[in-house]
């Protein structure tokens, strides 16, 4: 997997992922105005989101390219099929 994608990209932005929980989850105990905490949360999703497209994108264009490239194009379409079927279900 770690060739397939950018890791240091991923951690970087996993770690700031987790920096926008942390501060939502202190925004519940300081009684933030609820607007706040769901645009919060709201731009947490959409970053998490874009991890998964980075990933999805990763496997793409090293995973599914190297199945086809190999012969094994039947399981590989099959395998990127299903990648994309969890991935829309975020």
């Amino acid at each position: 997997m770690k060739k397939c994608m950018d890791s240091d990209n991923l951690h970087r932005r996993l770690k700031k992922i987790i920096g926008q929980l942390n501060a939502i989850d202190r925004m519940i105990d300081e009684d933030v105005p609820c607007e706040d905490i769901i645009m919060q949360i709201n731009a947490s999703k959409s970053a998490l989101h874009k991890v998964g497209q980075i990933v999805l994108e990763g496997h793409l264009n090293h995973c599914v390219k190297e199945g086809i490239e190999t012969g094994d194009s039947e399981q590989t379409i099959k395998d990127f099929t299903k990648a994309i079927e969890y991935f829309s279900r975020l």
